[in-house]
Formats: C-alpha cells, sequence, structure tokens
C-alpha cells in the first residue's frame, strides 16, 4: 500500500544533510511551508543552499532559517525589500553568498530540471552583468544567453490538501513556484492543511501528481485574512486557532 505520509514535520525533513540544495516554495510569505522551514531548523542542517523567489520577510520563515546561519548560499530573484533586513545584514557582511536570476528564469530553470530539459537561451539578461561567463547566441536576429536547470537535493513546499499517494491540489496565489519545485528535486517533502482519503481530490484539480512527491505532513490550517484581521483555522488536533485583530 503506498502511503506518503509521515507522522510530525520533524520526520519529513529527516535525512536533509549539510550542504545541500533546498528549494523552498512561497511568493513572500504566500505558500511558504513555515513549519517545514521550522523543522529544518530545529533538524540542524547547515552550509545549505536554498532556491526561493526572494531571500526571506521580516524574522520567521525563510528569514529565521537564515538568521540561524544554515545558509551558504541563496538563489533567487528578489533578494532586497523592506523588510529583507535579515538577508541584508548577512549579504552586508559577506556571510551569504547570493546568485541573482530574473524571476522568468529563475521558474524556467527550474522547470527545465523537471522536465529533462539540458539547458534553453533566454533573452533576459542580455547585456547584463548577469550575462558575464554565459555563452551567447543570435537567434533570428535578437541575442540569447544560454541558462542551465537548477536541480535541487529537496524541496520544501505547501499545498492546500493532499492524499496518501501525494496528490496536492494548492489554493490561489500559494500555489506559485510549488508544482515546478516538486518536479526538480530528488526529494519532494509536503506540508499541507489536511490529508483527505483517497478518492475527495477531483482529478481535474490535481496540480502536482503524487508520483512527484516523496513525504506528505499534515500541519493543519494558519487560517485566512479578512480585512486584515485573522478570522479562521484549525490546528493538526483540529482545534479552532484563536482569531485577532
Amino acid at each position: 500500500m503506498i502511503d506518503k505520509t509521515v507522522a510530525s514535520v520533524e520526520d519529513a525533513v529527516a535525512g536533509i544533510q549539510d550542504g545541500a540544495t533546498v528549494m523552498i516554495g512561497g511568493f513572500g510569505r504566500a505558500g511558504q511551508p513555515v513549519e517545514l522551514i521550522g523543522a529544518l531548523i530545529a533538524h540542524g542542517a547547515s552550509d545549505l543552499t536554498i532556491v526561493n523567489n526572494n531571500a526571506g520577510n521580516g524574522d520567521t520563515g525563510l528569514a529565521a532559517l537564515l538568521a540561524a546561519k544554515r545558509v551558504r548560499k541563496i538563489i533567487c530573484s528578489f533578494p532586497r525589500q523592506s523588510d529583507s533586513w535579515v538577508f541584508d545584514g548577512l549579504y552586508r557582511a559577506g556571510e551569504i553568498e547570493l546568485e541573482l536570476v530574473p524571476q522568468g528564469n529563475l521558474a524556467e530553470r527550474i522547470r527545465a530540471a523537471g522536465a529533462g530539459i539540458g539547458a534553453f537561451f533566454s533573452p533576459t539578461g542580455v547585456g547584463t552583468q548577469l550575462a558575464e561567463g554565459k555563452e551567447e547566441r543570435e537567434i533570428e536576429g535578437r541575442r540569447y544567453v544560454l541558462e542551465y536547470p537548477i536541480r535541487a537535493d529537496f524541496a520544501l513546499i505547501s499545498a492546500f490538501r493532499g492524499d496518501r499517494w501525494g496528490n496536492l491540489v494548492y489554493r490561489e496565489t500559494a500555489r506559485n513556484f510549488g508544482p515546478i519545485m516538486a518536479t526538480a528535486a530528488a526529494t519532494t517533502i509536503v506540508q499541507v492543511d489536511e490529508v483527505v482519503p483517497l478518492g475527495d481530490l477531483d482529478p481535474e484539480s490535481v496540480v502536482t501528481p503524487g508520483i512527484f512527491v516523496d513525504r506528505v505532513v499534515a500541519v493543519g490550517s494558519r487560517g485566512w485574512l479578512q480585512d486584515g484581521a485573522f478570522v479562521g483555522g484549525v490546528d493538526i488536533e483540529g482545534r479552532p486557532l484563536e482569531a485577532s485583530a
């Protein structure tokens, strides 16, 4: 019987070794697997290379992983914003390496890894420092630079619901990088609000098939916002979470 569910986030991140390349889903806070990141911090793996859209927000989630000094290098498209002070401080101090990748190229490099594409030509970055040292080619009168896939040892992503086979559905903007990261990692680890019985997910709504998923852990719903206030959600035991302004 196929059952990819695990009992805890600690079990989910077991085996992530020092020096691993880890993709972490999320577009800022949307779809960020916060519980898995917390477990990774507690797990203790260090010298990590992280692939993410940005470089963390505030002091939680990915930013907390950076603050714990577990990350050697980050590959992202948007490293600096108003609340990226953790990354900013580490970078200015020379304590973290940055590979800056335009967002479209980042998405395509990840997708290419999952699709088995060896490399591709992109017009993005031509004539800038991002193209330095890269092969260039003119195709139909336009200049392109050669980009290579980004693969990972592990992917940590968040989905809305999953089943024990690992089939996943996402909720709105929380979908973002999760589906392509799931295809580009040797081991894909997913946190979901809930694990549902086989057959409960509409096959037409499944975005990530279970073949791309290795571990699934239920973390409960973190609720949602309405007019700026937290108004709902339950924990992993089904207990209502307290609303707050």
